[in-house]
């Protein structure tokens, strides 16, 4: 199968206009073939460009097609990178995937480490199968941002880490990447007694010579599950040890304010659950530049909550009730590590709805239940990775109200599968009650109770 081949057409678009139809084939832009998706973006970019194609039935074809620079002609290929992925070259001491059970689908077992995978959709990559020459073109094709899994900037830690003995010259490739001005958001995966402590340090601090590029940096808790038999000993945070590394981020970010203007290095939420600290103001998080993270989540719903709850649009939402007095009785499932935020976060719901509904409001039940991962291990607390049977193990029998919400990001990406392949339709055929995944704002939040 071709690499070019196009799965949709925008209707309406430039693309359906020049006659493109699914199934057709991209061969080349202006007499260049098109090898990934770096290539087409870069190419399209001009405002006159000269498609090469390929039909269905095999006759090819050339379009000529003017239009705005970067302006895009509203097409989708079956392949997103038009290329094969380029899985991972690591043995990571901390991969999640090596911690997956046996006999579940084949993608949960695919290591992705690919740049351009990264820039369409955010994934994380530690540069380790990609050449300076690589690098170059990423710079040439203006691919920003970047997220790169740093972990540790010191050459032979990284090595021992990422069981790869090319890993060692990350900041080599970060300046090729930062000289060529694209945007980098970093992340470490904090493994106790590990990359802590003086590593730790040393990462931020050999980061923060390239601000200019670095945007951002995560410091997330290592995950661990129950299936490690044979794997590198690893070990949680203590609630003592979160603390610490709270303070110590704290500490940092105060010094590094007061030279480059922002906070620059974050730690994910976890650290505060775990400490049994609230998390930061909505204020300290420089725009949230790694939600996808955990990092910041809990302050930002927290401040759409307040602001939707203040708005006119959450008075239509109430007015929409009617005028007969009515009840909010459901069930909100989440894991172990933000059952007390989502609670909190009720509770700001539930003095609104007290607050503009007055007498109207017969009853304001809305239960949070904290899931415990039987699956992985009750090590693993994240929601995210909570099950369908899970959820029928530990929700069955209970009296969950009119309906039962739980996170989308409980689900595969565009599809109503739990990562145990149990389906939405299974849950809530095994429950009784309806179910609803419930989007990342506070809008969405507020919505799914009141709606």
């Amino acid at each position: 199968m071709s690499n070019g081949l196009i799965r949709r057409v925008e209707p309406g678009s430039i693309a359906e206009e020049g006659g493109i139809q699914p199934g057709d084939c991209l061969l080349s832009v202006n007499g260049t073939k098109v090898k990934d998706i770096f290539d087409y973006r870069f190419l399209m970019a001009d405002d006159f460009v000269l498609l090469g194609l390929r039909d269905s039935s095999g006759e090819e074809y050339e379009l000529e097609i003017e239009k705005d620079t970067y302006e895009d002609i509203g097409i989708e290929f079956d392949n997103p990178l038009m290329d094969s992925d380029r899985s991972c070259a690591n043995k990571c001491i901390f991969c999640f995937v090596d911690q997956m059970p046996e006999g579940m689908r084949d993608t949960l077992y695919f290591k992705d480490d690919d740049t351009r995978l990264s820039f369409l959709t955010g994934n994380y990559v530690t540069l380790t199968n990609t050449s300076i020459k690589e690098l170059n073109r990423i710079v040439a094709y203006r691919m920003s941002p970047i997220n790169i899994s740093v972990h540790t900037t010191d050459p032979k830690l990284r090595e021992m880490m990422l069981g790869n003995s090319t890993a060692g010259n990350i900041m080599e490739k970060i300046k090729v990447l930062a000289d060529g001005d694209i945007k980098i958001n970093a992340q470490v995966v904090l493994c106790p007694g590990i990359n802590d402590g003086k590593y730790l340090e040393k990462t931020i601090d050999d980061l923060l010579v390239y601000h200019n590029a670095v945007e951002s940096l995560s410091i997330v808790p290592v995950g661990i599950s129950k299936y490690r038999e044979g794997l590198h000993p690893l070990r949680l945070f203590t609630p003592a040890e979160s603390l610490d590394i709270i303070r110590f981020i704290q500490n940092k970010q105060i010094d590094i304010f007061h030279k480059i203007g922002r906070y620059f290095v974050y730690a994910a939420d976890e650290f505060y659950v775990k400490a049994k600290l609230p998390v930061p103001n909505y204020d300290k998080y420089d725009g949230f530049p790694q939600l996808e993270n955990g990092v910041g989540m809990a302050a930002l719903l927290k401040q759409e909550i307040i602001e939707f709850t203040e708005s006119e649009e959450f008075d239509k939402l109430l007015k929409s009730k009617g005028a007969k007095p009515f009840s909010l009785q459901m069930t909100i499932a989440t894991g172990c590590a933000a059952y007390d935020i989502i609670s909190r976060m009720v509770n700001i719901v539930r003095s609104a709805v007290e607050d503009k509904a007055g007498r109207l409001l017969k009853n304001f039940n809305v239960n949070v239940v904290a899931i415990e991962n039987n699956f992985f291990g009750n090590t693993v607390t994240v929601s995210g990775l909570v099950t369908g049977g899970d959820l029928i193990e530990q929700l069955k029998g209970r009296n969950l109200g009119t309906k039962l919400l739980f996170t989308h990001n409980m689900l595969r990406d565009g599809e109503n599968v739990f990562l145990d392949d149990v389906t939405t339709e299974e849950v809530s055929r095994a429950l009784g009650v309806d179910v609803f995944a419930v989007g990342d704002t506070g809008t969405e939040f507020v919505e799914s109770i009141i709606g």
